[in-house]
């Protein structure tokens, strides 16, 4: 039996079981340790029960795989679903193609407070750097050397400074960023019950701006944004997103306008359903 843990980091994945044991493996090696893990699985087949299973064999961190039926794109159900089962009062999310440098976990935790959520940032890497990382390079932390990266492809630029930014350099970078902190699935937090208070994502979103209008409803509700981006970093790793849906898109789009016009706060199609 585990002890109850302060933090719970929310993985989603779907059929990218591969990715996914990449992911998990860089929070074997975080340097803040009080937190569980909720893979929030939107119907993925054995190969991925099979990652998820090994990892809990093989590791101390405690583990939920929070599992449903596929029944196509339907992230925002099991993320909430993932909310509903988290012991920890302060929730991170990422994605399951996203490994967390050692101090990810730390970095959110050092920077939450009452009334703001965090949003972080990612690196983008190329398919081939990839698939060429292996568990020891993430154990070993090669991954998140710049040169062994160029090495496994990864064309110099740069945005490649968000990989080893730390401190005050960070700190720095945060403030200067143009881009507004937004919720981004791959890379954000805040407190639990903030997202219950607007109860949690709307599940008649699929693909497209989904994690974005979550985010648009805790800032009507009061919470605002905090910029994180060079502090709390994952890498990412590329994948086809076979997803998209044009029409999918357009109904986003139409429930993030009226979100922003309404200034809506609870969402009636969340975490427990209204009327």
């Amino acid at each position: 039996m585990h002890a109850k843990r302060q933090i719970s980091i929310i993985i989603s994945t779907y059929n990218a079981p591969k990715w996914l044991e990449k992911t998990l493996a860089g929070y074997q090696i975080q340097t803040y340790r009080d937190f569980e893990i909720v893979v929030a699985d939107d119907g993925s087949g054995q190969e991925t029960k099979a990652v998820v299973d090994k990892f809990c064999a093989n590791s101390a961190i405690p583990v939920q795989h929070i599992w449903h039926k596929d029944t196509g794109f339907q992230k925002t159900t099991i993320l909430n679903k993932a909310l509903v089962a988290c012991n920890g009062a302060y929730v991170i999310m990422s994605d399951g193609d996203c490994i967390p440098r050692k101090d990810f976990v730390e970095q959110h935790v050092k920077y939450r407070k009452r009334g703001y959520f965090l949003s972080g940032g990612y690196h983008k890497l190329p398919m081939p750097t990839s698939e060429a990382i292996k568990i020891e390079d993430i154990l070993q932390e090669r991954c998140f050397e710049k040169k062994w990266l160029y090495s496994q492809g990864m064309p110099k630029s740069f945005r490649n400074i968000k990989i080893t930014a730390k401190g005050f350099k960070a700190n720095i970078l945060n403030t200067l960023t143009p881009t507004k902190p937004t919720w981004n699935g791959h890379n954000a937090s805040a407190w639990k019950n903030d997202i219950f208070a607007i109860n949690g994502f709307d599940e008649r979103m699929q693909y497209g701006g989904e994690d974005r209008e979550m985010g648009e409803r805790l800032v009507n509700y009061g919470i605002k944004g905090k910029q994180i981006r060079y502090s709390a970093i994952c890498l990412h790793l590329e994948h086809a997103r076979g997803y998209v849906n044009e029409k999918a898109l357009a109904i986003n789009n139409a429930i993030r306008s009226a979100t922003k016009t309404n200034k809506t706060v609870k969402s009636p199609f969340g975490i427990k359903r209204q009327g």
